[in-house]
């Protein structure tokens, strides 16, 4: 007979697993200025340093405002997302704009597949196109990107670091002029980080038995691998660090974040 409490433990984890995102206060603004420029078919960029939560809040946005039906022959995807590879070309980008509503790319020219990718992307009735890590792509692909909006009035929405995709970007004055629009993600300041920790807790921990998590010999520990007071903390380390601090206290069958384990968590993404 199975043991009940091993197989809720196991469950635990596998829900900590899983993708799931809390609705802060910088994830709800940042919907809205994407509802502003779908609204009105804009294009905008999305920056901020690594692990500021840009991915997450952009991927939350297809699934809550979204609609996806893959039940005819033309898929509807209103809100499209792609990742595209290192030194993405033209050809690539297709392949992989495709492929995200599930058709092949053609044998053929690079023109037909762009004839394709213009077809689908406009039957599908989409209305924004994120395109994350745009800053992967090569300089003449983004005059492809600058293409799509051109041609079909999708608010196609770049992701990355502003390091890295800024200066892509200003690299030809009429991509740069179509994404002037930047939407800045930042860290989290010093006195929100109580509250987001004890939404984590709440909405993504989720453990049977009260970690305490927003107790200050408990923030004391994730401070030290998340951020620092001056620049602010990053919600995605913070994720990772109590993620894996739960699944490590549940193999060791403790049904909360124990501190000890948090500690030599923090300590791993602190080094």
């Amino acid at each position: 007979m199975a043991d009940p409490v091993r197989f809720e433990i196991q469950e635990h984890i596998e829900r900590l697993r899983k993708d799931k995102t809390v609705a802060l206060e910088q994830v709800t603004l940042l919907h809205q200025w994407l509802d502003r420029k779908r609204n009105s078919r804009q294009c905008g960029r999305i920056t901020g340093e690594s692990r500021t939560g840009k991915t997450k809040a952009c991927e939350a946005y297809v699934k809550r405002r979204g609609e996806t039906d893959f039940s005819g022959k033309v898929p509807i995807v209103s809100v499209g997302y792609i990742l595209p590879k290192q030194e993405c070309t033209s050809r690539e980008l297709y392949r992989q704009i495709l492929e995200h509503y599930n058709f092949d790319l053609p044998k053929g020219t690079v023109g037909d597949a762009r004839s394709l990718s213009l077809k689908v992307l406009r039957e599908s009735k989409t209305e924004v196109l994120f395109i994350d890590e745009a800053d992967r792509l090569k300089k003449k692909t983004f005059a492809d990107v600058r293409d799509i909006f051109d041609e079909l009035r999708i608010a196609v929405i770049l992701i990355g670091t502003k390091n890295r995709l800024d200066p892509a970007v200003k690299a030809d004055e009429q991509v740069y002029n179509r994404f002037r629009s930047n939407y800045s993600i930042g860290t989290i300041p010093n006195q929100q980080l109580r509250q987001v920790v004890g939404a984590w807790e709440r909405d993504i921990i989720a453990l049977p038995v009260a970690s305490n998590l927003t107790s200050e010999p408990m923030l004391k520990i994730i401070r030290r691998a998340t951020g620092a007071a001056r620049r602010g903390y990053y919600i995605g380390l913070i994720d990772m660090v109590l993620r894996e601090a739960a699944i490590r206290s549940l193999e060791k069958e403790i049904m909360h974040i124990d501190k000890n384990i948090l500690a030599e968590v923090a300590e791993e993404y602190s080094s």
